[in-house]
């Protein structure tokens, strides 16, 4: 910011308004007028100011945060331990999600925060029901923050029903989708890099990003990944698709994948480069879909939860067992199919 001079600035005029109050216009010879804020002097002032003399928009207005409010509470939250011991791919959904709460609620007070408030919210979101989970979810993680931090007595959130998706979220990839953005994206190109790392290890973006020569030995990956702050080992084989893959390359040194620059991915960055890739490749999927895929092959091929579980660095048997049984469905079905096929019909 430059200094403010002594001597009033350059193009600045003040006038009285019909009100009798004192106002401050900026105006090079006879261009357009542009009102500046009423302080003389202050930081806003010369913001304004100085864009003015650079022909630049006028800066948004900057406003206070009362520690009252619920973006302060949002504010104190997302640079509190407990956020930052969560994975980058939480912080991003968490802050997201809080972040769009600051634009159509920031001002309120968070002790004005009631359960009826929170319900009004989820409601909001009723036709999109994964937002609506979400948002009551982030924000009972938030107010539980808030009471262990003695800001606030009691959750809000508490008792409040989460709506039930009809639908099981990140589209899975078929074997199609897959045969086709492979043949887009032939083996020697980090578009299909990309792909075989995640279909082969079934990592989430977070992980793909970090992965790299450093973390395979003797044809066995091994690699400590992270969800909601809690660290699991998982050890896979390099299989011989992904194998092909890598030594196609190209490969960066500490990672697998980089940028066009050589440095590793942002998981957002990686998330938005890899979605630009299938849109090329016309495919409906992303990335987190080829991690539901391979999942939904292991378990289709016989794989039990806790392989499952091993595989996918999952701590809760149920997110295994959503796998396992809706396999176990398909094969039921297919064995018993025939025997609706009563036996006064079967020769007809």
């Amino acid at each position: 910011m430059e200094p403010m001079p002594r001597e009033r600035l350059q193009f600045v005029q003040r006038e009285k308004t019909r009100h009798g109050k004192m106002v401050w216009y900026f105006r090079i010879e006879n261009g357009p007028r542009r009102r500046l804020p009423d302080e003389y002097g202050s930081e806003e002032f010369l913001e304004a100011y100085f864009a003015a003399l650079k022909g630049e928009p006028k800066p948004a207005p900057k406003q206070h945060v009362s520690n009252k409010s619920l973006s302060w509470l949002i504010d104190r939250y997302t640079k509190s331990l407990e956020f930052e011991a969560l994975a980058e791919t939480t912080q991003y959904m968490r802050k997201n999600i809080l972040e769009g709460v600051k634009k159509t609620g920031g001002n309120l007070k968070y002790t004005d925060i009631t359960k009826a408030k929170i319900v009004e919210g989820r409601d909001k979101r009723a036709k999109t029901p994964f937002a609506a989970k979400n948002f009551v979810k982030v924000m009972s993680q938030m107010f539980t923050w808030a009471v262990g931090a003695e800001l606030i007595k009691a959750n809000p959130t508490i008792g409040i029903s989460l709506p039930t998706p009809k639908t099981t979220g990140h589209h899975v990839w078929t074997d199609d989708e897959v045969l086709k953005y492979q043949k887009k994206h032939p083996l020697g190109t980090k578009a299909r890099l990309a792909m075989d790392l995640l279909l082969y290890t079934g990592f989430r973006r977070s992980d793909i990003v970090k992965i790299g020569r450093q973390h395979v030995k003797n044809g066995v990956l091994s690699f400590r990944t992270q969800k909601s702050g809690k660290t699991v080992l998982v050890t896979l084989p390099i299989l011989k698709p992904l194998q092909k893959s890598i030594e196609a390359g190209p490969c960066g040194d500490l990672t697998f994948l980089v940028t066009e620059h050589g440095k590793p991915h942002s998981v957002k960055g990686f998330g938005n480069w890899f979605g630009n890739h299938c849109k090329a490749a016309e495919v409906p999927g992303r990335a987190h879909g080829l991690r539901k895929a391979g999942a939904t092959a292991a378990a289709e091929n016989g794989a039990t939860s806790h392989q499952l579980m091993s595989i996918f660095g999952w701590l809760n048997p149920r997110q295994a067992d959503q796998y396992t049984q809706e396999a176990d469905r398909k094969r039921l079905s297919m064995d018993a199919a025939h025997l609706m096929i009563s036996q006064h019909r079967k020769d007809n």
